[in-house]
């Protein structure tokens, strides 16, 4: 018979008895409280079967496993974030029982205490930049007396050095459009474009850009958003949150839990 594992989604400061109650995480289970001192972790049992260290492995290839599992983990330290302060922990982090987590909330309590006064009264907010670079300015062409093979690789070259300078003039003003949200933010970051095929977006990202902001401060980001998109119409801005501040308080566990 498989062993229960502790599944651990994250931690925070204080109790909402009432977050937990019908609560739905990891494949249905049910989620529950553990209190070391000041701090709460957020976890529910899973299946040695399926988190076990060859299961965990193996299910993290597969595709559709993978995504009901993000959902559902974001799902428990999203409502959990939406009454307390969270330090979400990575995907699939696992314990061999409820007091081994307690014994690394009590390890790390300084550590954990120190994140969480990071992100007290702030949320994570997201910005994305696309640009569209498909249409190049014309050719100015050349006389009718050039050949037509010439004339071919002119073009070609000439649509590859269009391309090349509004990338680089998209990727100018997607700078600048971070720099001016960095100002406002507590912490910012920038994240590698995400996957044009997974995300399902038009054009070239050129700016994926995460931002720890006040809650105080939440409506000026929204307004200097809106006013770097007019100020930058090449560019489509997209502004995405409240989250979690999965980019500025996320713990990843640096081994994984041998029995």
């Amino acid at each position: 018979m498989a062993e229960a594992l502790t599944y651990l989604y994250a931690i925070t400061r204080g109790t909402e008895p009432d977050l937990v109650r019908g609560l739905e995480g990891i494949a249905g289970s049910g989620v529950r409280w553990i209190e070391v001192a000041d701090l709460g972790a957020l976890v529910s049992d899973v299946d040695e079967d399926e988190f076990g260290e060859a299961a965990l492995r193996r299910n993290l290839e597969d595709l559709e496993w993978l995504g009901t599992t993000v959902r559902a983990h974001n799902r428990v330290v999203e409502a959990a974030a939406a009454a307390l302060p969270v330090a979400p922990m990575g995907l699939a982090t696992v314990y061999y029982g409820d007091d081994r987590v307690r014994e690394r909330i009590a390890e790390r309590a300084e550590g954990f205490e120190s994140v969480l006064d990071r992100v007290t009264g702030r949320t994570e907010w997201g910005v994305k930049a696309f640009a569209d670079l498909s249409a190049a300015p014309a050719d100015p062409g050349e006389p009718e007396s050039e050949r037509p093979g010439t004339a071919y690789l002119r073009k070609v070259r000439h649509r590859t050095k269009s391309r090349e300078e509004s990338k680089q003039e998209a990727l100018q003003q997607a700078a600048d459009v971070h720099a001016s949200l960095a100002e406002l933010a507590e912490e910012s970051r920038t994240h590698p474009p995400q996957s044009r095929e997974l995300a399902g977006y038009d054009g070239v990202m050129v700016l994926n850009g995460a931002y720890l902001v006040d809650d105080a401060r939440a409506d000026l980001l929204v307004e200097e958003v809106r006013e770097l998109a007019e100020r930058h119409p090449k560019l489509r801005v997209e502004l995405t949150g409240p989250w979690p501040p999965y980019s500025f308080a996320t713990i990843l566990e640096d081994e994984r839990e041998t029995p």
